[in-house]
């Protein structure tokens, strides 16, 4: 049996998983995993077999490094995570060298993905989804005029940047201040008042395109999917969020109707995660990620490997219509993980 060497470049930590339900397929595919990140202890090199230090270098020097990197180890598989947009636009230059990349190609969408704006504005009246109340800002004025007309609708408000990955620059806006002493010894929130947000905004002219819009405050689902690789729709699994760490994988036909429309307006292939929180009993998109979700890894508990059927599709194999379980409840726990070479243990992942 043909061994098939996949690499993956600057992953978050849940790369580590990925790896380990590629591996340990259900039918016996053997894999060789190459990791690359600018720290060689980062916990998402921890399962590869073959580990380098990535340089922190952008535009054609990071494409020369990528190109350079898989004619060097024959890599078959290249799954990227940092610059998708710069890597999809010089695929056929990975596939002239024998390397698959499993990044969505259409260019145009993809750029709108990674932009909250263009994306909603992509999406809107097409009956795809509900769009949040938005309104995209650049100076202190146009946030106290969106603020404004957001809470004159009776909606409570948060502010993001229109280009953030994950959480980052998210901020609720509370209607008042609380006692300063005690907020200084509670929990780090996400919220601030609207003076403070007006008075750091306003310390500057102008700033990066922020999108003010209505707090969804319901319930918040990440609908993970996998597609083959023309975009076409072949499993997905809504993840509901609980308290703390607990999830529940559950089927729910309005959240799966969302992620088919998406699917058949997009074409998004391989795996990609679908965010959406609920306001007033309407589902409303967060936004999507075009990539295995942080939290993939506890969608896998519904009996279909996500990571591997992706991997398959990219490779153009087909496969019988993944059929997940649903009404699982499910949390995760911390593991401690070996980054060290295990003595005695020869061609354990890591040591090259």
């Amino acid at each position: 049996m043909t061994m098939r060497k996949i690499w993956m470049n600057r992953w978050f930590s849940v790369a580590y998983h990925y790896v380990n339900l590629i591996r340990e397929n259900e039918d016996g595919e053997l894999f060789e995993f190459y990791g690359t990140h600018p720290n060689i202890d980062h916990v998402s090199l921890g399962a590869s077999d073959v580990k380098e230090v990535e340089p922190e270098v952008e535009g054609e020097e990071y494409i020369a490094f990528c190109l350079d990197f898989c004619k060097r180890h024959g890599i078959d598989l290249f799954i990227p995570r940092l610059h998708m947009e710069l890597i999809a636009q010089h695929i056929e230059r990975f596939e002239e060298i024998g390397t698959k990349v499993m990044v969505c190609g259409d260019l145009e969408l993809l750029q709108n993905m990674m932009n909250k704006e263009k994306f909603y504005r992509s999406l809107e009246g097409k009956g795809v989804v509900e769009i949040p109340d938005y309104r995209v800002v650049r100076t202190a004025e146009q946030f106290a005029q969106a603020y404004r007309e957001l809470t004159e609708a009776g909606e409570h408000v948060c502010f993001k940047p229109t280009e953030a990955e994950g959480g980052m620059g998210f901020r609720i806006v509370k209607d008042k201040a609380g006692d300063p002493l005690e907020e200084l010894y509670g929990y780090v929130t996400l919220e601030t008042t609207y003076e403070e947000a007006y008075r750091t905004l306003s310390s500057v002219e102008s700033f990066q395109d922020l999108m003010v819009m209505e707090l969804l405050e319901g319930e918040e689902y990440s609908i993970d999917c996998l597609a083959d690789a023309a975009g076409n729709l072949l499993t997905a699994v809504p993840r509901r969020k609980s308290e703390g760490r607990v999830y529940h994988l559950e089927y729910s036909e309005e959240l799966l109707a969302i992620s088919r429309r998406i699917a058949e307006n997009c074409r998004i292939p391989y795996a990609f995660n679908v965010q959406v929180k609920y306001n007033k009993g309407i589902p409303k998109l967060l936004e999507i990620n075009p990539r295995m979700s942080g939290g993939l890894y506890i969608t896998c508990l519904s009996g279909v490997n996500f990571p591997y059927l992706a991997v398959k599709s990219a490779f153009g194999e087909t496969f019988p219509m993944p059929q997940p379980q649903f009404g699982i409840k499910a949390s995760y726990v911390e593991q401690a993980v070996r980054l060290d070479p295990v003595r005695g243990e020869a061609g354990t992942p890591g040591l090259k």
